[in-house]
């Protein structure tokens, strides 16, 4: 037999175990080419995608796949070359050399990386046009893109693909050239017998484990703007620290507990559930451990994207109260009223009077800053929902979350702002700081909030000091959200073009476009996350099945029916998919409470879409799992109890 034989035949024998990793293997390329063919459409993607880094981040998206697709092809390699150690313990025993193994591994390994290469990179050419569709979709983009086939696109996608898979080959060459050929007979064992844990030792382990990541949940909860590298690497290591001994210390050792309570009596489904786990949780603390922070990761990547772009409106509407803000411009505004008036465009105006002048805010900063003092009763005149101070007193709205605030959340009211300038003094009281704008964010200075008389009187106090301005803030609401876009076309003229004068409906455009393209690439790479974590514990469960085939034959000969044996790994299936779906949802509720303090976004219902939509997906893997088992065990012969 050649050896061209001998891998097509291997490959025949191999497929039905094959066929996730290869669809794997497909989509991950189909994205990635997708991606790179994306980043190098630059000309059309800049003339839709105006002012965002498009092509910076299909370039960080693009890394971010090569690096999942690392992990899961070396990790899932791992899997298939011990679950063959014995077939290519064989191959050395009836004569052929390692040279001869490696080679034949390889060329296997190939042609399946080649017809999923060709595959991908065609799949992917193919549905560009509905990537593109979705893109359009989500960034309510309406030009037309046609995406070409790219040969550099390919090209590139081809040498990533080579390098991962050259990965594969080494470790292919290190497992036959490195491993005896009684470690390769032993490679397919069940695991280790269990131990009884050191009672001290486990429990001073599963308890660290806890603490751990407990300090990292605490720590998640105190995260600020203000030095974030340092707090999130380590809530890293807390959280990945503890989750690893919990699963390589705690679980072992309460399963354990479990087992010897029981004084050895497990019954049929502890014996197909509870002692399985037990025996592997040492060699799977690892896999489970990567499994769980990758699922929490892409958890809160996803969930903190749609969150984005569900908001993006609230999160406009934020930053820009009003539709269109103009501000000491009286010519530009009489054209642009006019203008709405010629369109036949329903409008609200109103004027709101308005100081900027430097100040020095008390206890909170003691650093001179740019204050813009607006007079409240204009602003509830055009609609604004804010407390009416008291005369003299103020209130300070800053446009951000606490967490982003380089103010204290200590700081006693009220404070006093004072002002000074030639000589002249005035004061105001703050009584207090809200995390909003009441007028555009574009409108330069602090926005303080004070009774109209206040405005005046500090305007006539100090107008005859230099570095103040008194002007009048003219404000617009479109009264039919349909006419935004025409009004803002309007707005557009009378705005300089070195003047950051942005308005309502342009900056909503351009923030629904920012954050569909974030979610675009986050959606479809948290899928494909999902899908190779998934994949990977299909794998291991495909691996254990084959191990325990023989308990199975065994069981079925004494007489226990199919029904009742795979009651006990379908409980199996709920702990080895149900504990780090458990811990991986934990994780990630509260990376996302950190993240909700950080944005304007409201996070429950995009967390909670992510959450059923990766609990789904689980799901569907375990339901695969299941599948495989009851096939393995539908297949074995069954006693015989009509004889003698």
């Amino acid at each position: 037999m050649t050896l061209y034989e001998l891998v097509l035949r291997s490959m025949r024998k191999n497929l039905k175990h094959y066929y996730l990793y290869f669809f794997a293997l497909i989509l991950s390329t189909s994205l990635y080419f997708v991606f790179a063919s994306l980043q190098n459409e630059s000309t059309v993607m800049a003339a839709t995608f105006v002012d965002i880094q498009f092509k910076s981040l299909f370039r960080a998206a693009g890394v971010l796949l090569i690096v999942i697709m690392a992990v899961f092809i070396i990790h899932a390699n791992g899997i298939f070359l011990k679950r063959r150690s014995r077939e290519i313990g064989l191959y050395q025993l009836v004569g052929l050399t390692r040279r001869t193994v490696g080679g034949l591994l390889i060329a296997e390994n190939l042609l399946l990386g080649l017809g999923a290469l060709l595959l991908g990179i065609g799949g992917g050419a193919f549905v560009s046009r509905l990537f593109l569709l979705t893109l359009m979709k989500l960034t309510g983009t309406d030009n037309v893109i046609t995406l070409s086939f790219s040969s550099t696109a390919a090209l590139q996608t081809a040498t990533v693909f080579a390098v991962l898979i050259g990965f594969t080959w080494v470790q292919m060459l290190f497992m036959v050239y490195r491993t005896t050929l009684l470690d390769l007979f032993k490679g397919e064992q069940q695991g280790e017998p269990p131990k009884q844990p050191r009672p001290v030792l486990s429990a001073m382990l599963g308890l660290l484990g806890l603490v751990l990541i407990v300090a990292g949940y605490l720590l998640s909860s105190q995260i600020t703007s203000q030095g974030l590298l340092l707090p999130l690497l380590g809530i890293l290591a807390f959280v990945i620290s503890g989750t690893y001994l919990f699963f390589r210390v705690m679980i072992g050792w309460v399963f354990y507990r479990i087992r010897r309570s029981m004084d050895g009596q497990l019954g049929l489904k502890n014996s197909l559930s509870l002692a399985p786990v037990i025996h592997r949780m040492k060699g799977n603390a690892n896999s489970l451990t990567l499994i769980t922070i990758l699922s929490a990761t892409t958890l809160t990547m996803v969930a903190v994207a749609y969150s984005l772009y569900y908001s993006a409106g609230s999160e406009s509407r934020a930053m820009l109260p009003y539709d269109f803000a103009l501000e000491q411009n009286e010519q530009a505004t009489q054209a642009f009223q006019a203008e709405l008036e010629k369109s036949g465009i329903a409008f609200a105006h109103q004027p709101v009077e308005a100081v900027r002048l430097a100040g020095t805010m008390g206890q909170i900063n003691g650093d001179e800053r740019s204050l813009l003092l607006l007079a409240a009763e204009q602003l509830q005149a055009s609609g604004a929902e804010l407390a009416m101070p008291a005369e003299g007193e103020g209130v300070l709205y800053n446009g951000q979350r606490k967490a982003l605030s380089k103010e204290t959340d200590n700081v006693a009211y009220p404070q006093t702002i004072a002002f000074a300038a030639d000589g002249v003094h005035a004061e105001v009281r703050l009584t207090g700081v809200m995390d909003r704008y009441v007028m555009n964010y574009n409108i330069n200075g602090r926005q303080l909030v004070v009774p109209e008389a206040t405005v005046r009187a500090i305007r006539e106090q100090m107008m005859a000091s230099s570095g103040i301005e008194a002007f009048r803030i003219h404000t617009y609401q479109i009264a039919d959200p349909d006419e935004r876009a025409a009004a803002s076309g309007d707005f557009a003229k009378y705005i300089k073009q070195e003047e950051f004068r942005t308005d309502f409906y342009a900056y909503s455009q351009e923030s629904r476009q920012k954050f569909g393209l974030i979610m675009f690439v986050a959606g479809f790479l948290g899928l494909i996350f999902l899908i190779m974590t998934g994949s990977i514990l299909y794998f291991k469960q495909m691996t254990e099945a084959e191990q325990e085939k023989q308990n199975y034959t065994i069981l079925r000969q004494l007489g226990f029916s199919e029904r009742e044996m795979m009651g006990g790994i379908i409980r199996k299936q709920l702990f080895v998919f149900g504990i780090p779906l458990a811990i991986g949802l934990l994780h990630s509720i509260f990376a996302l409470k950190a993240a909700a303090t950080l944005t304007f976004s409201g996070i429950v219902f995009p967390a909670a879409a992510a959450m059923g939509v990766y609990t789904f997906i689980y799901l569907i893997f375990a339901a695969l799992t299941v599948g495989y088992y009851r096939r393995i065990v539908k297949a074995l012969p069954a006693s015989d109890t009509r004889k003698g």
